[in-house]
């Protein structure tokens, strides 16, 4: 029996695959896969009277765009294999959405539950002098973000840090995103990964075509669908196409088990109680079983893993019975799993695309911090004049008499979330029209997958020609 492959050897295959259809010089087919460096860095840090030493890493895939972009996550399984297949996903989930970032992805090798704090605070500040000072950390060249493990917290840290050591610098807050609203952050960065999803799901389904292909008809509305990870990423994109969109989540998988309910799952109900008790074993609105794993088979609408990589493998591929898969982790799917699925008709909407929500408001994040004005300063309050003098128009025109509360709803400016929100959107919708022009418009191309790296992979190569760099 063949070795499974790693994480990296499976975004590796799933890229050469893609570039069979395109016709690329060997040479440039080399340079977009590979990665273009990487470090690996230890750091001393004296904690509870001892001296602990700690391994991170920073890979930069590709610099055809600057700065380079990705998330740094803080888990004890963490290595390099991983760190560059996270890398590469980053390249071509930027390109693939039209954010003009290189791809960049970094990890510690750290369990966050074994030190309070304070100790975090010591040893995030310490791993952000190490990326700082050997040129993996600036606003204008490699700019982090918060993944598995971290989050605003580590993010504001590092900002910090790095205003320390370049106090001059005026673009020191775009050195990182993800950070508090109040220490340089946007309004829906902590919820954008999730929201992106929501947003992939319901352009999908404004697509009859597509739809039919996995079996399903109409909208989203009353579709069942199955979990996998309650974080951020899954939390979120549960909670909005529950309450919002009026999907069934009967399934919630995470590390200790699966609660399961045919009649649905309150999300929000349940996050209040994992808040609150550390677990989901007591949760009173379903049913607990411990195999988790074994859930990912239920028969479903919709398959969400959103928690980590390879959950999905050749193993247990055969027996998913959901009609549709949509990736919210990062390969959550295997390449070899991926083949599959794909001869058996089930329809992959690949992480390439769903999970780009939180890169693209990380652009945004950065744009605010790299222009020092939140968005909407300029014209809400000209945008708001002139639809209430349309709203005084229409009343003088009709005769008719337009109430408060119907008088503020028309003549309300968008404020900095109205517009992160309608820019995800459009992000999101446009980068799954472009997918579907691309299946259906090359005899080729047989599967989503495959459309969303053509097109990235595609403009990553007009990039090298354009800069006269191949």
């Amino acid at each position: 029996m063949n070795e499974p492959l790693t994480f990296r050897q499976s975004v590796d295959h799933m890229v050469q695959h893609t570039m069979s259809v395109l016709d690329l010089d060997s040479g440039l087919r080399d340079v977009i896969r590979s990665c273009n460096s990487v470090i690996q860095v230890r750091f001393p840090v004296k904690l509870r009277g001892k001296i602990h030493t700690f391994k991170g890493w920073r890979a930069t895939h590709s610099t055809h765009r600057l700065p380079v972009k990705g998330g740094i996550r803080y888990v004890p399984y963490a290595d390099q294999d991983e760190v560059e297949a996270l890398a590469a996903l980053m390249s071509y989930k930027c390109a693939l959405v039209d954010v003009p970032f290189g791809g960049s992805k970094g990890a510690l090798q750290i369990d966050p539950s074994q030190y309070d704090r304070d100790e975090m605070e010591m040893i995030t500040r310490r791993f952000a002098t190490e990326l700082i000072r050997k040129g993996y950390m600036n606003p204008a060249t490699n700019v982090p973000a918060p993944d598995m493990g971290t989050g605003q917290r580590e993010m504001a840290w590092m900002a910090g840090t790095y205003k320390h050591l370049f106090p001059d610098d005026i673009n020191h807050q775009a050195c990182v995103t993800g950070k508090p609203v109040h220490h340089g952050g946007i309004r829906g960065r902590v919820e954008a990964t999730g929201r992106g999803v929501q947003y992939a799901l319901q352009e999908f389904f404004r697509h009859p075509r597509d739809v039919a292909d996995t079996g399903m008809s109409g909208g989203l509305e009353g579709k069942t669908v199955v979990i996998q990870g309650l974080g951020n990423v899954g939390y979120h994109a549960a909670k909005f196409l529950s309450e919002e969109d009026g999907v069934k989540v009967i399934a919630v998988i995470e590390r200790e088990g699966v609660l399961l309910n045919p009649a649905g799952i309150p999300i929000q109900h349940l996050r209040d109680h994992m808040v609150e008790h550390k677990t989901i074993r007591s949760f009173p609105d379903a049913n607990f079983e411990e195999d988790g794993r074994k859930a990912l088979e239920l028969e479903c609408d919709i398959l969400i893993p959103a928690a980590m990589e390879a959950q999905i493998d050749e193993e247990n591929c055969d027996r998913i019975q959901a009609k549709m898969i949509v990736e919210a982790a990062n390969g959550p799917v295997t390449f070899g799993a991926d083949q599959k699925l794909q001869q058996r008709g089930v329809v992959i909407l690949p992480d390439v695309y769903v999970n780009a929500g939180g890169v693209t408001v990380s652009y945004f994040e950065w744009i605010r911090n790299i222009s020092h004005i939140r968005f909407g300063r300029m014209q809400r309050r000209h945008d708001e004049q002139r639809a209430n003098q349309y709203a005084t128009l229409l009343q003088e025109i009709t005769g008719a008499h337009l109430s408060d509360a119907a008088r503020d709803a028309v003549i309300r400016g968008a404020d900095e979330i109205d517009l992160v929100r309608s820019g995800l959107d459009d992000t999101m919708r446009l980068a799954y029209q472009e997918m579907h022009n691309t299946l259906h418009g090359n005899e080729q191309i047989h599967d989503l997958r495959t459309a969303a790296y053509v097109i990235a992979i595609d403009k990553i190569a007009r990039s090298y020609h354009d800069v006269g760099i191949y």
